[in-house]
């Protein structure tokens, strides 16, 4: 299984863009995303920090990408 890459949050949020997901609202840093079923999701993005991996694989994990999935997003 390949590893995680590192990604900042303005990043993070155009690949989930990629996949149906669109920008809400943004609460302070907090970006709140939205897919056409309503479901929610939030991104941090704090200046030109990285995201934990923790919370990102949380987040992938809410929004129903793989880590394979991710990654092959990223490189397009």
């Amino acid at each position: 299984m390949p590893k995680l890459p590192s990604v900042k949050g303005k990043k993070l949020i155009k690949i989930l863009e990629k996949v149906g997901w669109y920008l809400d609202h943004t609460q302070g840093s907090h970006y709140i995303l939205r897919n056409e079923n309503g479901k929610k999701l939030t991104v941090a993005v704090h200046g030109n920090s990285e995201i934990p991996k923790g919370t990102l694989l949380g987040t992938l994990n809410d929004a129903d990408i793989s880590k394979d999935e991710f990654i092959l997003l990223l490189k397009r």
